[in-house]
């Protein structure tokens, strides 16, 4: 509830009411209309204080920080998405690959080459 909420943080409810109107908070309402604040939504608050208290950033400057680090989020789970897509593309690969080479594989047996055989081969040198 927000005089809870206002209580916790040192803020005037109208101020969390602010906010809500700016869109920098969105709680959700029950069937009575009453504000219902989720941990989500608290840790939002911690941030927009820390931003205006410690940091004297102007509502206009938080929201976009607070639009900035909702990006950054979205790209680092879809970074974080494509890279174990990647990874189980690379597994399947090579799990591939190691069974067609298995499977290609022909046994030989060594040939043995006599070492005269091997002197007769090699070109010699025109002596100067």
């Amino acid at each position: 509830m927000i005089s809870v909420v206002s209580q916790q943080f040192s803020i005037h409810p109208q101020t969390l009411r602010l906010y809500e109107r700016e869109g920098l908070l969105k709680p959700s309402r029950t069937d009575g209309n009453t504000r219902f604040y989720t941990d989500k939504d608290l840790e939002r608050l911690e941030v927009i204080l820390s931003l205006t208290r410690d940091l004297g950033v102007n509502l206009a400057g938080v929201e976009i920080i607070l639009n900035m680090r909702e990006q950054m989020e979205a790209m680092h789970k879809q970074m974080a998405e494509f890279v174990a897509c990647l990874s189980q593309k690379v597994e399947e690969g090579l799990g591939l690959a190691t069974e067609a080479s298995s499977s290609q594989l022909v046994p030989v047996a060594p040939r043995i080459v006599p070492l005269d055989s091997r002197r007769a081969k090699t070109p010699s040198r025109p002596r100067s």
